[in-house]
């Protein structure tokens, strides 16, 4: 049996679904671990060595499926707060190169530190690599734009970034499920895992490159952060994570409980030891378009075709037909 068969049968169909932009449907794993996990905590026999399980079993899972050590990895909640983290520690005055029109997520962490003279210029997707200049200091930027799924050209954002030592800060929520991502392209990744890797809200990723470590301060670190977890309860003795589990926030347990067996099935669909990302119109090779909208009807009926490699895992299970497009059905999020 292929990974795509495998990954379509750990869900319950749901024919018709076509909103994993906004919120994946779970797998039958996921539903269960969380089922168990609320009645073990009922029952008063909540083990919190579970849930640190949990939260290095999904971190690997992440890593696995964006190209990177899990030691690149930080988790957090929401893509905003760790969006955050790296507007934090952008230098006072520095400029930030952003897209017009690109979710708020990616923008308004950048915005509230204008009051440090930093600087945030929009400019359209398609000029995005030519309006990187000397005085840019980061370029943040959704690789999918969850308004209408365009895709970021990454060759050329990199090769305008590295001329002039921008930092690149790519969102990855919209893509990472449907789409292969390799991390290692980008300086910092952020990703919210509820959408198309259909694990629970609450539970997202950062990306950094070890020699870029450094330069991001800890803003919400920890007892999570410390090098020794459980070692690290109390102040005022601090000693964080030497990589990027330093930026780790407490985890919601439940939730992550929930997000193992998601990301697994995701990461044994994608992972390969050489991810790609790509640059502007391309798509997997042999996959078929997705549905942009239109005002086709799409049938009740589930679709006896196989899903194309590029569907993610709530809209393959889903069963759904496919109309023409090249494009996923929807790219929003509340």
């Amino acid at each position: 049996m292929d990974s795509l068969t495998v990954l379509r049968s750990a869900f319950a169909p749901v024919p018709g679904y076509l909103d994993a932009a906004t919120c994946g449907l779970p797998a039958r794993a996921t539903v269960d671990a969380m089922r168990g996990a609320l009645d073990t905590w009922q029952a008063g026999k909540a083990d919190l060595a579970v849930y640190d399980e949990a939260v290095r079993a999904s971190r690997a899972a992440f890593a696995r499926l964006v190209g990177v050590d899990p030691s690149w990895v930080a988790t957090g909640s929401q893509t905003s707060a760790l969006v955050g983290l790296v507007a934090s520690s952008v230098p006072d005055g520095a400029e930030v190169l952003v897209v017009d029109g690109d979710f708020a997520s990616v923008v308004f962490p950048f915005l509230v530190h204008a009051d440090r003279g930093v600087t945030v210029r929009q400019v359209p997707l398609e000029s995005l690599a030519d309006e990187v200049r000397a005085s840019t200091h980061t370029v943040a930027f959704s690789l999918v734009q969850s308004r209408d799924g365009r895709i970021a050209d990454v060759d050329a954002i990199r090769t305008a970034a590295a001329a002039t030592g921008a930092v690149t800060v790519c969102d990855v929520t919209q893509a990472a499920g449907w789409l292969p991502v390799d991390a290692t392209l980008f300086d910092v990744t952020v990703c919210a895992s509820y959408k198309w890797l259909s694990a629970p809200r609450g539970t997202a990723f950062l990306t950094v490159r070890p020699e870029l470590l450094d330069r991001l301060r800890p803003t919400s670190a920890g007892w999570y952060a410390g090098e020794e977890i459980w070692s690290s309860v109390y102040g005022p003795h601090m000693a964080l994570a030497t990589d990027a589990r330093r930026l780790d926030v407490s985890p919601a347990w439940l939730c992550w409980v929930g997000a193992v067996p998601a990301l697994e099935l995701v990461a044994t669909r994608w992972a390969s030891p050489t991810p790609s990302v790509p640059g502007s119109g391309w798509r997997p090779a042999g996959a078929r378009s997705w549905p942009c909208p239109t005002t086709r009807p799409v049938p009740d009926e589930p679709s006896s075709r196989p899903a194309a490699p590029g569907r993610p895992a709530a809209a393959a299970a889903s069963g759904s037909r496919s109309t023409s497009g090249t494009t996923p059905t929807t790219w929003h999020a509340p």
